[in-house]
């Protein structure tokens, strides 16, 4: 089966968890016997990536395509510093015209698009070569929001590409529900793949305890550390965790939070922390990758997805992979796959105060919930998505092959 398949990053150019899922699946369905051909909207190497045929839609450098804010609802129209191609809107024209070229001379035999960001070269390339549109969500603009309305001009790209995709794959129910609710699509439409863990990809790496050296300092005093990685968004219910924080610290003192990521919140969270007068026992790291990005996970020993909307979580399992507990907001979707792990509304943050005092005053439970969740997310495998994939792409249902 040749793919075609439309995203918006692949490691190591990416900046969130959609380039990882992309990475994953791809692999996994090239494993499966499918020729790939990939579009992404900037130039670079991918030089680990040798199972498909990476496209370069722009000329764009990914640090242009980063200040693109393609995962910021308040905005479509991101400024890069190309003097060619200035906002997202550019881009994402640019990219469908790329698409619109490559089909002179290629036809194939599924078009797979990744999200808003390339739902309408998707659409144009249904309307070329009359082939099957897959419509991929890993998230949606009620998530990027926060679960308001958000970005209207977001909210017409996924309407409309919903509606004419052939078939919709959600990464989780909650994903699906909103589909089907928000945007009135019929449920039948709609399947739930959810992401997957990698162990293997996760092997070649061995912890620098002096990255965070006094983490690690206040860890032989005693301290439990608390991380979030994350996009420093509304989305991800950050505002509600240092409220909790501040209560939890209150019941026991041996607290301390890691805060790792950037986004638009950066300044008002750190405000925050400072009105809460527990600055002192919250340390924000900026954006990480690579080494700081997985040391962040291993100096933890409690990892909190506060997330308002979260269509899934690959960070979760990630964080589990490095021996974490995990407490999961019940809006996300990573918790449908997960039982060994604390849940609570991300608006509760009393409950949310109890789990952390209640991890770090019981060894027994903190080490329970991580060697449990550890034998969950190992039964998780890209192979069984891709071949979820496979099976919507070969359906004979909604005009499929």
């Amino acid at each position: 089966m040749n793919i075609l398949m439309l995203g918006w990053e692949l490691p190591p150019h990416n900046s969130g968890g959609l380039g990882v899922a992309c990475y994953h699946m791809s692999k996994a369905l090239a494993l499966e016997g499918a020729t790939i051909d990939f579009v992404v909207p900037y130039q670079a190497r991918h030089e680990t990536i040798d199972y498909m045929k990476i496209h370069h839609a722009t000329k764009l450098s990914p640090l242009d395509r980063y200040g693109l804010n393609a995962y910021d609802h308040s905005s479509v129209e991101g400024i890069s510093q190309s003097p060619h191609l200035r906002t997202m809107r550019e881009v994402q024209r640019e990219y469908t015209q790329y698409v619109e070229k490559m089909l002179e001379t290629a036809t194939p035999d599924v078009i797979h698009a990744h999200d808003w960001l390339t739902m309408e070269a998707g659409v144009r390339a249904k309307e070329i070569t009359n082939k099957p549109l897959v419509v991929h969500v890993h998230a949606t603009e009620y998530d990027r929001s926060g679960g308001v309305y958000g970005n209207p001009v977001v909210h017409e790209i996924e309407q409309h590409g919903l509606l004419l995709a052939d078939r919709i794959i959600a990464v989780s129910e909650i994903t699906k529900s909103i589909i089907v609710d928000k945007y009135n699509i019929p449920a039948d439409k709609v399947e739930v793949v959810h992401n997957a863990f990698d162990p293997a990809s996760m092997e070649d790496y061995e912890y620098d305890h002096k990255t965070y050296a006094y983490l690690e300092a206040l860890k032989r005093e005693g301290y439990t550390v608390v991380s979030v990685v994350t996009r420093l968004t509304l989305q991800k219910g950050l505002s509600q965790l240092l409220r909790a924080a501040a209560r939890a610290i209150e019941k026991n003192d041996k607290l301390a939070f890691l805060i790792a990521g950037d986004g638009d919140q950066r300044d008002e969270l750190i405000e925050t922390s400072a009105n809460l007068r527990i600055s002192d026992k919250v340390f924000f790291t900026g954006f990480v990758r690579g080494r700081e990005w997985r040391d962040a996970y291993s100096v933890s020993d409690v990892f909190v997805m506060s997330s308002i909307s979260e269509p899934f979580g690959l960070a979760a399992l990630e964080a589990a992979h490095h021996g974490n507990a995990l407490i999961i907001s019940k809006q996300s979707g990573v918790g449908e796959v997960l039982n060994n792990i604390f849940r609570y509304d991300y608006w509760d943050i009393d409950k949310l105060a109890d789990q952390l005092v209640g991890i770090a005053s019981s060894a027994s439970l903190a080490s329970a919930l991580s060697e449990g969740v550890k034998q969950e997310y190992c039964k998780l495998s890209w192979s069984d998505v891709a071949k979820r994939c496979l099976s919507v792409f070969e359906s004979k249902s909604g005009n499929l092959l």
